[in-house]
């Protein structure tokens, strides 16, 4: 039997269609709907030009995505200074348990401290408590605040 060693990289313009999948899913697991509608044209447009607006990791084994994580660098006023804002971090049901949402936290810490940034900044749903768990046992801490939507017509 051959061991599978997951592998985290950046992510390609050919890994999109697996990508739109692997949110789909994410999604799926948060408990709320995604629309797949344009989604690949979109996230390329974010994630392939000269200054990209997001940038994403991904894990692949096998030659298939099991995971992945989207971050930017955002301004905080009241620090008065850049952090990075993870937006996404997923791993397939199966792959959750082995290290790798650490390993990539701790690629986004790399590429933090490459953009100046010394704090991460995500958030959860509070029914994810094997998530809530993880980030507490790497030495997150969290604020209790209430995330709005307003759609802009």
């Amino acid at each position: 039997m051959t061991t599978i060693h997951p592998k985290i990289r950046h992510v390609k313009k050919e890994d999109l269609t697996e990508l739109v999948i692997l949110c789909k899913e994410h999604a799926q697991y948060e408990k709320t709907e995604y629309n797949t509608l344009h989604k690949e044209q979109l996230l390329e447009e974010c994630l392939f030009n000269d200054t990209p607006s997001l940038l994403c990791l991904v894990v692949e084994a096998d030659k298939k995505l099991i995971g992945y994580t989207t971050y930017m660098s955002q301004f905080s006023t009241w620090e008065a200074a850049y952090y990075i804002y993870m937006d996404c971090l997923f791993l397939k049901e199966g792959w959750r348990g082995f290290g790798l949402g650490e390993k990539l936290i701790e690629e986004i810490k790399i590429e933090g401290k490459r953009l100046g940034c010394s704090l991460i900044q995500w958030q959860t749903p509070a029914f994810n408590t094997r998530a809530i768990k993880f980030y507490n046992r790497i030495g997150a801490s969290s604020k209790t605040k209430e995330r709005f939507f307003l759609t802009i017509n």
